[in-house]
């Protein structure tokens, strides 16, 4: 009806030549399919969007709220207008069939971005609803949505040229498996980090949030995303690393998670005692030693035992290398371990000890292995730093000394 109305006003109200009229009439078609498709894809959208926000609002499932935040309805509506206009192309380009076959081609194609870009939506509204339910919240879904779009992109692709040349689809699958090769070499990342993206969530190393540590590159700090190319890190100076995913599989890394699902943070940290300042301890300095609350019951159990057993033995004490004996070293462990024991931050259900290592050429290691209830990280630090504050502090109450390499001033001190 549009057709021929516009054709008969050319043709008798401005009296030009059928051709003219033709092309004249064409134009105007076009003109007024367009103004017409854009006034209902306008009002298909407006009453779509308000309907879906209405059912929204009454529903208790986010997934409705989901679904318009990532334009769905905004895309389906894009479809439909483009299969309403691919429907209409027959009509008003009957006359012009060379013209009619490049632009039912075009709009073929066009018609299959928008089903892309549509199942696209639809796929990321899927990945955020999943999200919301815990079990898929540490889950590399980003990578399945990123592979399974990367497939479909080059199927579109595929589909697209078939499309614009008029050439069998079977022959394009076929070039295809030819140029497999170059494909493979081309999408190689890709492959690789789909790929290790199953083999993280099957073997379950690296889930979001997670801390984790790898030196190789400078990544120190909370896993935040995980998607088919990279893995993305936001380290504590909220620095941000990407690590390549398949690095996860092919490279060693440290993951906190263990420690942070478990009963306390590991303190693992030594100090240096000068050798030559381990000694035995003199009979007259036990008393001073009992004076210390955390030590009085096992000094006074400890010298009663030495005692009974030197005089069993006529032990002769002149000298203090004879018999058995106490030294400061072993009462300064004892009094470590008993300190730790009573300690309110560290877990006395975990494994705690004070351990003298292999003695080194810059003295004798002094290690405090326990675990901390606190697993926060500022707090693990400054319960740590209160401990060696207090094991630093008390080491010389026990004649002991620490090493440490000698500075400018002391080596000013020793030429004067």
């Amino acid at each position: 009806m549009i057709s021929k109305f516009f054709y008969n006003l050319y043709r008798e109200q401005f009296s030009f030549s059928h051709e003219t009229a033709v092309y004249l009439n064409l134009v105007s078609n076009l003109l007024t399919t367009f103004i017409f498709g854009y006034i209902l894809f306008k009002l298909l959208r407006f009453l779509g969007r308000k309907l879906l926000r209405n059912v929204a609002k009454r529903t208790k499932t986010p997934f409705d709220d989901i679904l318009i935040k990532n334009r769905v309805f905004l895309n389906i509506t894009r479809v439909i207008m483009m299969f309403i206009f691919y429907a209409s192309l027959k009509p008003l380009l009957g006359e012009f069939p060379g013209l009619l076959k490049y632009i039912d081609r075009l709009v073929s194609v066009i018609i299959t971005f928008f089903v892309i870009w549509f199942i696209r939506s639809l796929l990321l509204s899927i990945k955020d609803f999943l999200r919301e339910f815990s079990s898929f919240k540490d889950k590399p879904l980003e990578s399945y949505v990123q592979i399974f779009m990367v497939l479909l992109w080059l199927i579109s692709v595929i589909v697209a040229f078939s499309l614009l040349t008029g050439k069998s689809l079977i022959k394009f699958l076929t070039a295809l498996g030819a140029f497999s090769a170059v494909l493979l070499l081309i999408f190689k990342d890709t492959i690789l980090g789909f790929v290790a993206s199953i083999q993280i969530s099957i073997n379950d190393t690296v889930r979001l949030n997670d801390w984790i540590t790898m030196e190789k590159y400078s990544a120190d700090g909370n896993v935040v995303e995980i998607n088919l190319a990279s893995v993305i890190v936001r380290n504590f100076d909220n620095t941000i690393t990407s690590i390549p995913t398949y690095s996860l599989v092919s490279d060693s890394f440290k993951n906190w998670r263990a420690m942070s699902n478990s009963d306390g943070r590991r303190i693992k940290r030594s100090i240096l005692i000068k050798v030559n300042s381990i000694r035995f301890v003199r009979e007259d300095e036990i008393s001073e030693f009992k004076k210390i609350k955390l030590l009085s019951n096992y000094v006074e159990q400890i010298s009663n035992e030495i005692n009974n057993y030197n005089h069993k033995h006529n032990i002769d004490k002149s000298l203090l290398i004879n018999g058995r004996n106490l030294t400061n070293f072993g009462l300064f462990r004892k009094y470590l371990d008993e300190y730790i024991q009573q300690h309110p931050h560290i877990n006395q259900s975990l494994l705690f000890m004070t351990r003298q290592l292999e003695p080194t050429p810059n003295g004798i290691p002094l290690e405090i292995y326990a675990f901390s209830k606190n697993k926060v990280w500022i707090d693990y630090e400054r319960i740590m730093a209160d401990i060696f504050d207090h094991i630093l502090a008390s080491v010389s109450y026990f004649d002991l000394e620490i090493f440490e390499n000698p500075s400018g001033k002391d080596i000013s001190k020793l030429k004067n």
